[in-house]
């Protein structure tokens, strides 16, 4: 008989079962480990099926007939859903060997998938192949769904996926009309048009060249010197346009006329069409006029498309986002369905019969046994091969407990000073195939009046869910360990060969149960065994869903109570046989097993998971063996025998009177029950021997279906609706097929029991009898409390449930069971989910277990495990969201799993109505797994909040399932300008207007009008003064210039332009330096030669194609007659690279300062009008518009001297600069202040910062200087670079004690975060962090602000971000939520005025009301320069008036948003000091739903949320969010971005990301002032030219 089952089995079973390490869902802990099986018909099961590709286990007929049903209906709806791109790098095709499933020989390897035929015509679904090859029946836009793009380069590009691609390029790309929104239906029409498509449907995944930013080591893209300012046109977004596309994510009726905010007006007119592009790609014009390619945008349209498709109606939680907190509407759901029944009575179970002989403790009935039969047996434990191993008899079971009782009493510790003594809590760690030693350890514990806590032999120091056991054992003050040999060997060592501790345990000292390391006991001693009384008897263990492992106490009466209750229940007689498959550590396996089998002195054969993974039939072959007349199983024991059986002769059931199945509770083990019933009643089985069971570790067994003698009587089923079970009404289905649960019943209350069903939250009120609820239990024979517990235990073990009259149930308390269910007709209990697998999703119930069963029903199963898919609930937006997680198959592809993941996303749509948030596959057999082979669901859970699972693909959907965003906000109506002036005024609210001090003319240097007059003063009057120091990359002086110096040396240059270039007055000259002295001098050549000198960054030698283009557009744009620069750049811009990038040809002269002629000009030019032009100040702005400001000699002057007297800059003071010298404040201050003031300029290029980034504080510290100015880009490098040198720079001597201003030029929002770390990190160096503070410019207005050395401190307010987007400022505490720190700008310069009005209306607005910040002073810009005559477009930027109030002066428009707050600290003046606070530029800002959201804002929230992001920008397309985020690690983290930037977009937002773009380091592209260039990103992003790692599109 042992040899006939040790036999092989046949391949093809082997090659299903050695699946079996992966699939099999072991389920002790957690509900998704629960086995959940299907009832499949007869003809299911007929031999060739049964290695089948569906999941018999988790399939009911019905349940995948009606998956099947939904995604037939929605093959016709044709929905399409675009597939992510993928790095070819992350799609690694790993060879098959690789990941065969241990024990699979690769000859059988694809007999495992199941043959073709199995899916044939008798089958719902068309085989993959058969579907796959359909593209002409399914209708273009549902291939879309399967395909929809760049992977089938991946994945082989089957001609299959070829075809697919190609009529999904018909149906989406071939016509740019078809993103209308009228057109969305006329997919037919563009299917003639073949020609268009070429390739389209594929993303090409090459890697592209960079993308315009230096990238020399990854640095230089931070580089503050070569920044890439680079140019695109700008969207053509003006009024005669097209409209835009509909705004698909706000719910606005009308959306579809909806107009983005129009940029137009604040596009500056200097643009060149033709700019530099990524690369060379074909462009493409969408809708709204934005230069794309066919590619990226393309699949955004679709995305569009599908985003328009009809969705759910928005749920009752709609809030009110705005200053009252956020309301709840509670709306009554339509279809809600409400309980109609009478409310229920307790049910009771029959009386306990006390039998005469039932002994009065467990541990008298070992002792009856041991003595009066010794030698019958007690327990067989079997082999890996199935043979007997060892048979316990009873009188070994009572002689060897007494002895291991005697030891842990008495030979642990010293006699004074014992180390367990009774009722002290003993750890129990046997490995599953060793039930002897376990039995032993714990009726010796029993008999020794200690209390056993079996657990799970921990593997590793690290297992998942070990360090919570560690706390149980901790918190029940275990300080001993029982164990066996064999597994005490097995643990793991440290060197030493001591036993590590295991995280989170306490110290354990770890004793070792087996008779020969054990002394025997005296002859006079014997355990004292007492009447069963209120002792704890035993600590079962019990993971719940969060992950926390609680201890069960179990008393010594309730365990003798429940073991009578069960041999009442299922007829237990002396001397049976039962055969158990179950855990016996915990649950059903132990109380049967171990406890209530030594009451009955019954003989147990107990199957080990080892064998079970072998040979699957081993337990049909023992009951046949021993002629067993009781049998405990799970669902997945009666499955994969299933799976195995092959008309073996050697087996019979017949002797089984029960078949006891343990998981009978779960929903789904019904299945298995019909099918097993079906195969093996030719082999003996009796229909009325199956008894399913419920039983909870809280209230032990719940129910149990009584084994009957006459099978007239059926089982009771019921067939309920799945949308009444979402509300938690029983309804019985009859119309619907399509979705319904087939529940079976669990048999009646257990004897002596008394049970009621109450509502699962809140207080415990009765349901009514046709309302699902939480079964409670009243009985001697449950749980008493979890382990240390007190308050938990209350809320679990001591509930009194009330009636709806106010009364109690019963005076006695009940325990809850965590199971959900109701009782049927005759007092049969029907289980339909558990507590644990509960998910809310707004204010629907619905079970894990369930929407596992239907993703198993979508075929083909070919790309995922079946036993390894974990459902799971995460709290997004105030309300439960649902992720699926699955492990799917290596040799599946990646266009197979997205196809099969878009299907199961449908079928759960359909069947449960709630949509899924996240669907994520990862690679096989990543998943935490618990100790017995299942997934570990809470660990699932928190590696993906953590963004720790690297799923290998992912779909999100949080426009299908967050529907409860708050109403987007609809504008009202302007209030006219006037009524918000006397509004203002009768609140008492001041006017929001501020100013600078005056500026008085009281210097020398005051009388001359002109800066060239001031340098020909200063040469006469000091001449050897030194104006400009310039520092080398070491630090060293590498050159510097007195006042007489710099006056020749611009008189050469004046001499050289008038000889060589033959200029006339007021011709424009490109100087195009590197940042130094050369360019200060050809600057002052310019002004005494009569020219309009304008500064150009010069092109990156390494970079030449990227930025040269920029260099020749400003020469162009800004009419240059000739061109200066260096002899080194000139030959650059003659080389290879240049001619090849730019035409060379229509250059205007280029003239070499690098030999100046000896002589002077004839005469030295002097202007005559102090408001002509005195240089053009050219920049790129952050939106990409290349603009050229207009400075006349006054504003010069004036921008001088208001520079000069906020900073106190005398002839005797040093400042250091570290900025780039080409535009804005950054070019006055290195070429223009110290020749007005006289001071010393020590000048620090940024970019020698690159090679040695200490060099300009080592140059304040060294030169003691008192006043500094730099970038944001030169403040990142220093804390990115220093930040952990700060004690090396220390020693090195750096002292920044001295800096009195450390002022960071920017026009933008202060970033504070950036401040606030660096002041911290230079603290230790002596840096005052009152010191560091910032400027604020702009292109009308280079400084406004700017906070100089005397006045109070810049101060910091706290708003509200959500009044922000509705354009109000709201003060709120610091902490608060969604509070917005914001720092004053600094302190407003001298002669400058500002004031904050409406930029719709140009009202003004009043104190601390958001609005546009205009700005009146000398030095501001005097226009835009165009060459075109195109400047009517801005001319109300420098000459706008106010609609009303002071309607007669003239102000420039900033185009920044900001508002004015009069604080309480005063002026060096006296007044009290007004603080302006810049909270973003308006062209920057994004209208998405109604509302205005600052891209740093959301961009702040992404970097938040991983540790790998490094930096992220975010922009609109189409009314969708792109976020594209900088991945610092490995591409395998990619992934796990995407829904927890989803996420945290959505918490702090309020908005759907429509496509996360994951990148590498080094992609967002920055200007030189350290500025993310967004707009330049998003062209790079729609010509599909970032190489991104990951694209992924969000439903």
């Amino acid at each position: 008989m042992a040899e006939r089952e040790a036999s092989p089995l046949p391949l093809e079973v082997r090659a299903r079962l050695a699946e079996l390490e992966l699939e099999l869902s072991e389920g002790m802990e957690g509900m998704s480990h629960h086995p959940l099986f299907g009832p499949p018909s007869a003809a299911r099961f007929h031999r060739r099926r049964s290695s089948g590709t569906r999941d018999e286990r988790y399939r009911s007929d019905v349940h995948s007939e009606a998956v099947q049903a939904v995604l037939a209906r929605h093959v016709e709806s044709k929905v399409a859903v675009p597939m992510p791109s993928k790095r070819r790098s992350l799609v690694v095709q790993t060879s098959m060997d690789a990941y065969t499933p241990p024990g699979l020989s690769p000859l059988c390897s694809d007999s495992s998938s199941g043959s073709e035929e199995e899916a044939g015509p008798g089958d719902d679904m068309p085989g993959m192949e058969h579907w796959m090859t359909r593209p002409a029946h399914l209708g273009p836009a549902h291939l879309g769904s399967t395909s929809s793009s760049s992977s089938s380069t991946q994945s082989g590009g089957s001609g299959n996926a070829g075809r697919l691609a190609d009529s999904l390029a018909h149906a989406h790309l071939s016509h740019p009309h078809l993103s209308h929104p009228h057109l969305t239906q006329s997919h037919h029409v563009s299917a003639h048009h073949s020609q268009t498509h070429h390739g389209i449907g594929h993303l090409s995944l090459k890697r592209k060249p960079a993308l315009g930013v230096a990238e020399n080591g990854g640095s230089l893209r931070r580089s503050c010197e070569f920044g890439s300012d680079m140019l695109w046109p700008p969207p053509l977004e003006s009024d005669e346009n097209h409209s835009a596309p509909p705004d698909v994510t706000g719910y606005s009726s009308d959306s579809s006329h909806s107009h983005p905010h129009s940029h137009s007006e604040r596009h500056i007119g200097t643009i060149a069409r033709n700019t530099q592009k990524y690369g060379n790609a074909e462009r493409m014009e969408t809708g709204d006029g934005v230069p794309v390619s066919s590619r990226v945008s393309a699949k955004i349209q679709q995305l569009v498309n599908t985003l328009k498709m009809p969705r759910r109606p928005p749920l009752r939680e709609f809030f009110v986002d705005d200053f009252e907190e956020l309301l709840e509407v509670q709306q009554p759901d339509p279809k809600q369905r409400r309980p109609e029944g009478a409310e229920m009575l307790a049910v009771r179970g029959e009386a306990l019969g006390v039998v005469t002989n039932w002994p009065p403790s467990l541990e008298a009935a070992l002792q009856r046994w041991g003595t009066i039969s010794p030698k019958a047996p007690c327990l067989t434990s079997l082999d890996t091969t199935g043979k007997p191993l060892y048979v316990l008899t009873y009188g070994k079971l009572w002689s060897r407990s007494v002895k291991l009782a005697f030891n842990i009493l008495h030979k642990l510790g010293s006699k004074q000073e014992p180390m367990v003594r009774p009722g002290d809590r003993v750890a129990l760690v046997f490995p599953n195939n060793d039930p002897v030693a376990f039995m032993v350890a714990f009726y010796g514990c029993l008999l020794a009046e200690v209390v056993p806590v079996p657990i799970e032999v921990p593997l590793t120091r690290k297992d998942a869910g070990s360090q919570q056991i560690g706390f149980l054992l901790g918190s029940c003050g275990v300080t001993v360990a029982l164990t066996s040999d064999a597994c005490h060997k097995g643990l793991p060592k440290s060197a030493t060969g001591e036993i590590p501790q295991f995280r989170g345990w306490p110290k354990l000292l770890w004793f070792v149960t087996e008779s020969k390391h054990l002394s025997k006991p005296p002859r006079d001693w014997f355990p004292h065994i007492k009447d069963a009384n209120s002792d704890t008897a035993y600590i079962e263990y019990k993971t719940c869903k969060d992950g926390s492992v609680l201890g069960v106490t179990v008393m010594r009466i309730a365990l003798l109570t429940h073991c009578q209750a069960l041999t009442q229940s299922c007829g237990y007689t002396e001397a049976e046989t039962i055969v158990n498959v179950l855990d016996f550590k915990k649950d059903v396996g132990l109380w049967h097993g171990i406890l209530t089998s030594v009451m009955n002195m019954m003989h147990v054969i107990s199957v080990p998971y080892s064998l079970m993974k072998v040979n699957p039939l081993s337990w049909i072959q023992k009951v046949y063996h021993f002629k067993a007349k009781v049998a405990c199983v799970k669902s997945r024991d009666m499955h994969w025998a299933l799976v195995a059986h092959r008309e073996q002769k050697d087996i019979s059931l017949s002797s089984l009177r029960m078949l006891l199945v343990a998981d009978g509770s779960n929903p789904w083990s019904i299945s298995s029950c019909d099918a097993f019933l079906n195969v093996f009643q030719s082999k003996g089985l009796r229909s009325e021997v199956i008894c399913p069971c419920a039983s909870s570790p809280e209230a032990l067994t719940v129910a149990i279906r009584r084994p009957v003698e006459d099978s007239s009587q059926p089982p009771g089923r019921g067939v309920l609706s799945m949308q009444g079970l979402s509300y938690s009404v029983v309804r019985v289905d009859t119309e619907e097929r399509l979705s319904v649960l087939t529940v079976q019943d669990v048999g009646t209350v257990m004897p002596g029991a008394l049970v009621c069903v109450v509502k699962p939250d809140g207080v415990p009120l009765l349901c009514k009898t046709d309302e699902i609820g939480e079964l409670c239990v009243c009985s001697v024979a449950t749980g008493t409390s979890y382990y240390g517990l007190t308050g938990v235990t209350k809320n679990t073990f001591e509930v009194f449930p009330v009636a709806s009259g106010g009364g109690l149930v019963s005076e006695y308390a009940f325990v809850r069971t965590g199971l959900l269910g109701f009782v049927g007709p005759g007092g049969l209990v029907f289980i339909s989910g558990k507590m644990d697998g509960l998910i809310v999703v707004s204010g629907r119930r619905h079970n894990a277990d369930d929407i596992i069963a239907t993703a198993l029903a979508v075929e083909p199963m070919k790309f995922v495990y079946r036993g390894r898919i974990a459902v799971f609930s995460v709290t997004v937006l105030r309300d439960e969201r649902i992720v699926v997680v699955a492990e799917q198959r290596p040799d599946s592809t990646e266009e197979d799993s997205f196809q099969w993941m878009s299907r199961v996303l449908q079928a759960i749509d359909s069947i449960h109505g709630v949509g899924v948030f996240c669907l994520g596959l990862v690679p096989a057999n990543t998943l935490p797994k618990t100790p017995l082979g299942g997934i570990h669901l809470s660990e699932t859970k928190q590696l993906y909040l953590e963004g720790g699972l690297h799923p290998c693909n992912v779909l999100m959907c949080p426009h299908t399932c967050v529907t409860n965003l708050p109403k987007p906000r609809q504008k009202q109506p302007e209030i006219g300008p006037a009524s918000v002036m006397v509004g203002n005024l009768v609140s008492g609210k001041r006017i929001a207007m501020a100013s600078g001090r005056d500026l008085g003319q009281t210097d020398d240097n005051d009388q001359f009008l002109f800066l060239s007059e001031v340098l020909q003063w200063r040469s006469q009057t000091t001449p050897e003064h030194i104006l400009y120091t310039l520092l080398s990359s070491r630090g060293a002086v590498s050159s510097s210039l007195t006042c007489l110096q710099l006056h020749k040396r611009a008189e050469r240059v004046a001499a050289l332009l008038l000889e060589r270039g033959g200029l006339q007055e007021g011709d424009h000259i490109a100087l195009v330096y590197p940042p130094g002295i050369d360019l200060i001098a050809a600057f002052y050549g310019c002004l005494y030669a009569g020219c309009v000198p304008i500064t150009v960054r010069p092109p990156h030698p390494q970079n030449i194609s990227t930025t040269l283009p920029t260099v020749k557009m400003i020469v162009e744009v800004s009419r240059s007659a000739c061109v200066m620069t260096t002899a080194v750049i000139c030959k650059l811009l003659r080389s290879k690279e240049a001619v090849a990038t730019v035409d060379i040809r229509n250059w205007p002269p280029v003239l070499d300062t690098d030999d100046l002629p000896k002589k002077k000009p004839p005469a030295l030019h002097k202007p005559c009008n102090p408001e002509a032009l005195a240089y053009l100040d050219f920049s790129v702005s952050t939106t990409g518009m290349l603009a050229g400001v207009q400075m006349s000699h006054n504003a010069v002057g004036a921008f001088c001297r208001s520079v000069k007297l906020q900073c106190e800059l005398y002839p005797s003071r040093e400042v250091a600069i570290c900025l780039d010298p080409y535009c804005g404040l950054g070019f006055v201050l290195w070429c223009l202040c110290s020749v007005y003031s006289g001071h010393q300029s020590i000048l620090i290029p940024p970019v020698e910062l690159e090679s040695n980034p200490a060099l300009w504080l080592l140059a304040v510290s060294q030169l003691r200087v008192r006043d500094t100015f730099c970038s944001y880009s030169v403040m990142e490098l220093c804390t990115k670079g220093l930040g952990l040198q700060t004690e090396t720079l220390k020693a090195r001597g750096l002292d920044l004690s001295r800096v009195r201003a450390c002022v960071v030029v920017a026009e933008e929002r202060p970033r504070m975060s950036l401040t606030h770390s660096f002041s911290k990190l230079f603290k230790d160096l002596g840096l005052h962090p009152r010191s560091v503070s910032t400027a604020f410019g702009c292109r009308v207005n280079l400084a406004i602000c700017l906070q100089g050395t005397s006045g109070p401190d810049p101060t910091t307010v706290y708003v509200d971000m959500r009044a922000l987007r509705h354009d109000r400022v709201r003060l709120v505490e610091r902490g608060s939520p969604h509070s917005l720190p914001l720092m004053e700008s600094g302190k407003i310069l001298p002669g400058v005025r500002i004031i904050i009005a409406n930029p719709e209306t140009k009202g003004p607005l009043g104190d601390s009301h958001l609005g546009e910040i205009w700005v009146h002073s000398a030095h501001n810009g005097s226009g835009y320069y165009s060459g075109y005559g195109e400047d009517v477009l801005q001319s109300d930027h420098f000459t706008s008036r106010l609609s009303f109030g002071d309607t007669s002066t003239i102000w420039a428009r900033t185009g920044y948003l900001g508002f004015l707050r009069r604080t309480e600290l005063t002026d060096a003046s006296g007044e009290r000091h007004d603080a302006l606070y810049v909270v973003g530029a308006l062209e920057e800002a994004m209208e998405l739903r109604g509302m205005r959201y600052h891209p740093i804002d959301i961009e702040t929230s992404v970097i938040r949320t991983h540790k790998s992001i490094m930096e992220c920008a975010v922009f609109p397309w189409t009314n969708l969010l792109v976020v594209v985020v900088e991945l610092e690690g490995s591409e395998q983290e990619a992934l796990d971005l995407v829904p927890m930037v989803t996420k945290a977009v959505l918490e702090e937002h309020y908005l759907i990301v429509g496509v996360v773009v994951v990148t590498d380091i080094g992609v967002i592209p920055i200007n030189s002032r350290g500025e993310k260039q967004r707009m330049h990103l998003r062209d790079g992003f729609l010509q599909d030219q970032l190489d991104p790692i990951y694209v992924a599109y969000n439903m």
